[in-house]
């Protein structure tokens, strides 16, 4: 059985970001900072509540009798509690003889280009270590967006503001930061487990190592960014933000109007056509909080059972990294021309260069992945490689096509220019003999 490490990893971050959480608060309320006392508790206690909830809800402890389970939840600990529970299961698993059995099938990857279907017997300790490791997964990517992204973002503006950073506050961007990554990581492995749910998926450990570093280049470099444009711009940000949250979060809304689908109403057999709406809401916010900060590797689906979207859309991945590069380097633009006194002692261009290249390293960091070390890259209808030829012959057949326009146009000036001198030659040597005709008439 496989060790809990993900379940291990979710429950440290947790009790370590809530700790420096409080503890930076407790350092702003002494230097008498109410304000960013205020804003670095909501953005640690409002994500400790969703987890709460979020815990509860995939063990589905709200239709089962376990007030202890309950309460301890309300008390903050359910995270804990879970990790606990989770360990006595992986102990206990080798030494009681489980009488209960599940078979599931998987297809193995393809070789040679035939795949394999395999049986494996999954035990009752199994099935619910999955539960928990499913659920810790995504109470991480809850945590990350939701309140590590904007707890990061707040620290490292006011370490902008005031122009120093304490040890306390070092040591909370560094943990929130490892959040956000670690619950980008888990977004990307559950994407790919939901889109090949009937495929035994491996993931090596170079895997993760490259999308460590990838989404560890993009988050960081989209955090300076935001951070440099709202120093110079608090008003303009404000619009910035909203137009980010509103188009991703609308975006799947609108899909599914237009598709014309039925409400969804098999989500969860226990939830009214109210609480569904609520639970679908929740997911376009966390969808939304996701693409503001790195490509979330997943397309939200409404009319989809799964609520995914299954398919591989490299267009909608490319039109999203040009369009946040754009916008990255406007919002670097606008801070240079618009910067103050703070960043005196500051390099503009140079800083600009190196976050504009530090984003330019994610997206090389994505494209290894996907062509090297992506655990189903042989499903793939086409690679990374041969998808990136296709566009250059593409652009090279637009270039040839536009030469050969402009050379025809080119003659077809040529030729009406040839015809228009010939008609006008002749204009001018009938005119002495018309001359001489009047003449004649004039002296008969």
């Amino acid at each position: 059985m496989k060790f809990p490490g993900s379940v291990l990893a979710s429950v440290f971050l947790f009790v370590a970001e809530t700790t420096a959480a409080l503890y930076l608060s407790s350092t702003y309320r002494s230097g008498g900072d109410g304000m960013w006392q205020a804003l670095t508790l909501l953005f640690s206690l409002l994500p400790c509540a969703l987890v709460q909830l979020t815990l509860l809800f995939v063990h589905r402890d709200f239709s089962r009798d376990r007030p202890l389970v309950l309460l301890l939840h309300l008390l903050q600990l359910g995270p804990l509690f879970r990790c606990f529970e989770v360990f006595c299961i992986y102990c206990q698993s080798g030494h009681v003889e489980e009488p209960y059995v599940s078979i599931t099938k998987k297809r193995q990857m393809p070789k040679n280009g035939f795949s394999e279907e395999v049986e494996k017997e999954v035990g009752q300790a199994e099935g619910k270590l999955f539960t928990h490791r499913s659920a810790f997964s995504r109470a991480s990517v809850i945590q990350a967006f939701l309140g590590s992204a904007p707890q990061l973002t707040l620290q490292l503006y006011i370490s902008t503001l005031q122009q120093d950073v304490t040890i306390g506050r070092c040591l909370f961007m560094v943990l929130s930061l490892l959040s956000i990554v670690y619950g980008a990581l888990r977004c990307n492995i559950l994407a790919i487990k939901i889109k090949y749910d009937e495929y035994d998926v491996k993931v090596k450990p170079l895997a993760y190592v490259c999308i460590f570093l990838w989404r560890s280049f993009e988050i960081a470099t989209r955090v300076i960014v935001l951070v440099l444009f709202t120093s110079v711009l608090k008003a303009w940000v404000v619009i910035v933000v909203l137009i980010n949250f509103f188009s991703f979060f609308l975006y799947p809304w609108i899909l599914f109007w237009c598709s014309g689908s039925p409400f969804p109403e098999n989500i969860e057999k226990a939830l009214s056509r109210v609480g569904t709406t609520i639970v679908l809401c929740f997911l376009t916010l966390l969808y939304a909080g996701i693409n503001m900060f790195c490509w979330s590797a997943v397309q939200l689906k409404i009319n989809n059972p799964d609520l995914i979207s299954k398919s591989q859309n490299w267009y909608r991945l490319l039109v999203y990294y040009m369009l946040r590069f754009i916008e990255n380097a406007f919002l670097l633009l606008m801070w240079y021309l618009y910067k103050t006194d703070i960043y005196m002692y500051v390099c503009a261009p140079l800083l600009i260069l190196q976050l504009l290249i530090g984003y330019c390293t994610a997206i090389l960091f994505m494209l290894v992945f996907y062509q090297f070390f992506h655990p189903c890259k042989k499903l793939f209808s086409s690679s990374v490689s041969e998808g990136f030829q296709e566009w250059l012959k593409c652009v090279c057949c637009d270039c040839r096509q536009q030469k050969s326009r402009e050379s025809v146009g080119k003659t077809d000036l040529r030729s009406t220019g040839d015809r228009d001198e010939t008609p006008s030659s002749s204009k001018i040597s009938s005119m002495p003999s018309q001359i001489l005709n009047t003449d004649e008439l004039c002296s008969a």
